[in-house]
């Protein structure tokens, strides 16, 4: 009897360290398969199972009477107006996680049949503009079908190539770099039309937009924050801030309701106040 006690708790051992190997693999299996669910201890909305949850920050609502064909693809979603031919809006959120990865840019603008009246890549050509992510695909290289979304023309819209190179890109840039510092930031984009915005390019007479709005928001930290852009679709000299303005000055201007589903008092804490500096600290 005694001869076995050794092989016993060698045996004994043996099983301990399966069970604990067995317990690794689980668990990175599982944080890989729920790599989009920060779990940050500043949030303030969780799921029944424990995790973060960022869709009550992801509704918008739109004036009445305006066109909407709402689509979820993988990474954002569009309110994509059939008589503009362009979004009403893309909203996503973007970890800090998001910002790298390994797919290659897509690089290839599709069609979306899906949808009515989304243009083809072909009502762009020669029109003067460039055919302008809302939605970036730098933003999308945590997942190659999030890539090949991002190319659709439901995520497009005619936009000036000194502000799609410039003023725009350095606002994306800024994004990922907060969205790294802040763990995760809510990002919604769209074109701003005016009824002087009549010019329209291609077949599919897609309207070009006068201007361009983004509303960031970081409302996972312990002081949420918020703030929009609006930029001319033109070029756009100087700093950043003199394009900066409160969520709520925005809203008067576009007349959507942005983060409808918030009480009031969330949306206020968000909308009402825009520290440039605050957002643009290291």
């Amino acid at each position: 009897m005694k001869k076995k006690l050794p092989l016993i708790l060698l045996i004994f051992f043996i099983l301990l360290i399966a069970v604990g190997v067995y317990g690794v693999v689980r668990a990175r299996r599982s944080a890989k398969s729920d790599a989009r669910i920060q779990t940050t201890s500043s949030r303030v909305s969780k799921r029944a199972d424990g995790s973060y949850d960022s869709s009550r920050y992801l509704t918008v609502k739109l004036p009445s009477g305006l066109q909407s064909i709402m689509k979820d693809y993988e990474g954002f979603t569009v309110s994509f107006n059939p008589e503009n031919r362009t979004p009403n809006y893309v909203v996503w959120e973007l970890l800090g996680s998001e910002t790298e990865g390994d797919a290659a840019r897509y690089n290839k603008f599709w069609q979306d049949e899906e949808l009515i009246a989304c243009p083809s890549t072909y009502d762009y050509s020669y029109s003067g503009y460039d055919r302008g992510h809302l939605c970036p695909a730098a933003d999308q290289k945590w997942s190659d079908q999030a890539m090949v979304d991002c190319f659709s023309l439901a995520n497009i819209a005619p936009q000036d190539h000194d502000l799609n190179t410039g003023a725009w890109k350095t606002l994306e840039n800024k994004e990922r770099a907060w969205a790294q510092r802040d763990s995760a930031i809510i990002i919604i984009a769209g074109p701003i039309y005016s009824e002087s915005d009549q010019e329209r390019i291609g077949d599919a007479e897609v309207r070009v937009p006068g201007a361009f709005f983004k509303v960031l928001a970081a409302p996972f930290l312990d002081k949420p924050r918020g703030i929009a852009f609006v930029y001319p679709n033109m070029t756009a000299p100087g700093n950043m801030q003199q394009y900066s303005m409160t969520i709520r000055d925005l809203e008067k201007i576009v007349g959507f309701n942005f983060f409808s589903d918030l009480t009031q008092e969330e949306q206020d804490r968000l909308e009402t106040t825009a520290s440039f500096n605050e957002w643009n600290r290291r």
